[in-house]
């Protein structure tokens, strides 16, 4: 007998992760199946960055299997990582390059040729609407243009598996819509999206499937629809426009509420046909007429606050592997192609410096370029500790 089920694009058993004597990932379990969206969510320090950093080899997990993309992540870190994309929490695009500069950089870093990257970042430029701004300095970005400029940057690899972590956060309504309409579009394309939001509309709009981490561990998973109705709380609410009305309303249903100010009653029910029917035959039967009524089903906030014990940020969350200072943005150039932000990853092939880049202003290098020219030109201090792993400082030197 044949298995026409196509296999996972991540594939996570008892992954754990702890920060000294904080457990922040404890046992986690799931499959995301190809071309679809997956959602975790969570409330703040529950561990949803954490879970996207070890998927995506920038931490190393304490215990458990994950298969990405058909590969191990202990045994084939390097396969992981030609498969994936990564888009953080905040934008990891150069402020002082312009659109097409940030994107023919990463083409650089992923050693397409000099044709090859300058036609991938013109055909990016056109998917996301940013061909009028193609020569304009980032900072002149509205936030919304540069999260569609940072996204597109994850694609110049064209990896069929991408992970979005928080990707709308701090966007207007419309710009969050846009980066909806992007996302449907790649997974109408195939691609596997994992992605992590504290928008719950974001994750009904747009996820295949939920997993809902609190506290390390995995709560609860399925569809929207499947995580609703594990949450009771559906009503009617009847509105009266008359209170004696109201009052004999109130006796022949019962309700489990009422408001006798605003002349609403509040009846169990999730809004089926039936339940409704029965209630609109008993007072047709006592001669009662309603003037409103409204149907109220769970919703995924609902979900979540039933789910997760505690919405606000815990006091002890646990410490990152690493604060990010402000000149280390290269390093999000790194998160993006994937390689460790561990010392070790020194061993990682170098990235070259593109020719063109040699000699420029300091002030319009990429981000890692400019710290290296900082420090030749006696303009400050050694990089930090923490910039020597980068390949490219590591080839410069």
């Amino acid at each position: 007998m044949t298995n026409n089920n196509p296999p996972a694009a991540i594939r996570v058993t008892g992954l754990r992760k702890s920060y000294g004597q904080q457990v922040v990932l404890d046992g986690i379990d799931f499959d995301v199946a190809p071309g679809t969206v997956f959602s975790l969510l969570g409330p703040n320090g529950a561990g949803k960055t954490t879970t996207v950093q070890v998927l995506s080899t920038l931490i190393r997990a304490d215990a458990g299997q994950v298969q990405v993309g058909g590969h191990d992540l202990s045994g084939e870190p390097d396969a992981v990582r030609a498969a994936i994309g990564v888009t953080g929490q905040f934008s990891a695009v150069d402020r002082f390059l312009t659109g097409e500069e940030n994107l023919i950089l990463m083409a650089d870093l992923r050693h397409m040729g000099k044709q090859a990257g300058r036609r991938r970042a013109a055909e990016l430029l056109g998917q996301f609407d940013l061909t009028d701004a193609a020569h304009k300095p980032v900072l002149t970005y509205s936030g919304g243009m540069q999260r569609r400029l940072d996204l597109a940057m994850t694609l110049v690899g064209d990896p069929r598996i991408i992970f979005l972590d928080e990707p709308t956060a701090g966007l207007d309504p419309r710009s969050r819509r846009t980066m909806w309409q992007i996302v449907r579009s790649l997974v109408a394309s195939g691609v596997t999206i994992f992605l992590t939001t504290q928008y719950l509309e974001e994750a009904d709009e747009l996820a295949d499937r939920i997993a809902v981490l609190d506290h390390g561990k995995l709560v609860a998973q399925g569809t929207a629809a499947e995580l609703k109705r594990l949450v009771p709380g559906g009503h009617v609410s009847l509105q009266f426009g008359d209170a004696a009305v109201f009052a004999r309303a109130a006796h022949v249903l019962a309700p489990t509420s009422r408001d006798d100010d605003a002349l609403t009653l509040q009846l169990p029910g999730g809004g089926d046909v039936t339940s409704l029917r029965s209630v609109l035959d008993r007072l047709d039967q006592a001669g009662i007429e309603v003037d409103g009524l409204t149907v109220h089903t769970p919703d995924l906030d609902d979900v979540f606050l039933a789910l997760t014990g505690q919405p606000e940020m815990r006091r002890n969350r646990a410490p990152r592997h690493r604060r990010q200072l402000p000149d280390e943005r290269h390093c999000l150039h790194r998160e993006r192609l994937g390689h460790d932000a561990a010392p070790a990853a020194a061993a990682h092939a170098a990235l070259p410096i593109p020719d063109r880049h040699r000699g420029r202003d300091a002030r319009r290098l990429p981000s890692a370029l400019r710290l290296r020219a900082r420090r030749d030109h006696g303009l400050g201090p050694g990089a930090h500790p923490a910039q020597s792993a980068h390949p490219a400082l590591a080839a410069a030197g």
